[in-house]
């Protein structure tokens, strides 16, 4: 039995206990509840704070690999970096490229998959625009293609978690249509869509969620409506999950907060959009076939002037929530909502993780008051870096 006290934030409708216990003896929460009211012997009161393992549904790599370029070994050691510093569910993302390149990428991810250290593959493109491509390879961006997504979710054999597309791409309606029947989260972005054309696209059925909100999209205008109008407002009314990269160089500090007050914790999804370059040092690393350049830990796509576009971050989820708590001053709950409980019901496993209640899996993070991570668990199981 491991028996785990401190700060425990529960994310349900129990709130959290200043003196808590979480305590678990396999892969399930056996109890959640006041140190007062636990049946066990206790252990003593320790400064830790208790939360459910952090949902990371926007990540490209780590520890020195990417998903959209390294082999099964790379992919093992990028999961299993997110994993030490949090992570307990990971989407891993990958970049625009053909059909023939992404049956081959959900080959290498689907393995990561089957052995449960990625929760899901992330396909970002290829069907964006061009205009709003970011770090994404021009050659290998192409119009939607409902027959092409149908294939590759059908060699995915599910495993194939969301889509990132561009509302004004060929075909959108058809894509939509097949990403819903599949059960899959449609991601809106990387794009320059009318506001029409975007309300449309976010009012579509099934899952709907929105890639990395302010990013690779025009700014907010408020005499010429687009993509980012229709977006705020639909994730406002609670019917898109709106993805946050609450890192510091992607938002300010201050953007974080007004969505945190506006849009509210239960809608938004704090991601990594991490690449191969999290967790080691400045210098090139690659994401698909571009090449990157990290200065001072931001990542960007190389230019001789060093002006390229934002490639990715450089933070793990952790360091994501102890930004968005200590500069962006949002508080632990909310914070921890959004990078837990939210994305964990966007993929559809809300009863699973995301939260502490007992019959849940045993996923957690242990951290200190400073919110650096002391211990990791994954289905009940210590996790050793």
């Amino acid at each position: 039995m491991t028996v785990l006290r401190g700060r425990v934030v529960t994310l349900t409708e129990a709130g959290e206990f200043a003196d808590g216990v979480v305590s678990f003896a396999g892969p399930r929460l056996d109890y959640v509840g006041p140190a007062t009211e636990f049946a066990g012997e206790l252990p003593e009161p320790a400064e830790r704070i208790v939360l459910p393992g952090l949902v990371d549904v926007h990540c490209h790599g780590g520890g020195g690999f990417g998903f959209p370029e390294a082999d099964l070994d790379g992919v093992a050691v990028a999961a299993n970096f997110h994993r030490a510093h949090g992570t307990t569910t990971l989407v891993g993302s990958l970049v625009s490229a053909t059909e023939a390149e992404l049956r081959e990428r959900i080959d290498v991810l689907g393995a990561a998959v089957a052995t449960g250290l990625l929760a899901g593959i992330h396909l970002e493109g290829p069907f964006i625009s061009p205009h709003r491509r970011g770090a994404h390879d021009p050659h290998r961006i192409r119009p939607g293609d409902p027959a092409v997504l149908a294939r590759l979710l059908d060699y995915a054999g599910g495993r194939i978690a969301s889509v990132t597309v561009a509302p004004e791409t060929a075909g959108f309606d058809a894509l939509a249509q097949v990403l819903a029947a599949a059960n899959v989260v449609l991601s809106l972005g990387h794009t320059e869509a009318g506001y029409e054309r975007s309300v449309a696209a976010l009012r579509q059925g099934g899952r709907v969620s929105v890639t990395h909100l302010f990013n690779a999209m025009p700014g907010l205008a408020h005499r010429d409506p687009g993509f980012l109008t229709a977006a705020l407002a639909a994730a406002g009314r609670g019917e898109v999950v709106a993805e946050v990269i609450a890192d510091g160089v992607h938002l300010a500090d201050g953007t974080v907060r007004m969505l945190f007050d506006t849009v509210g914790p239960s809608n938004l999804a704090l991601v990594t959009d991490a690449m191969a370059a999290a967790g080691r040092p400045d210098g090139r690393y690659r994401l698909g076939g571009l090449d990157v350049v990290v200065r001072d830990g931001v990542s960007r796509l190389y230019d001789p002037d060093g002006r390229g576009p934002i490639a990715g971050g450089t933070a793990a989820a952790s360091d994501v929530l102890r930004r968005t708590v200590f500069h962006a001053g949002v508080g632990l709950t909310a914070a921890a909502t959004a990078a837990a409980a939210t994305p964990a019901r966007l993929l559809g496993l809300a009863g699973e993780v995301g939260a502490l209640r007992p019959g849940m899996r045993a996923d957690l993070l242990v951290t200190d008051h400073d919110l650096n991570p002391v211990d990791v668990y994954k289905d009940g199981a210590q996790w050793n870096s």
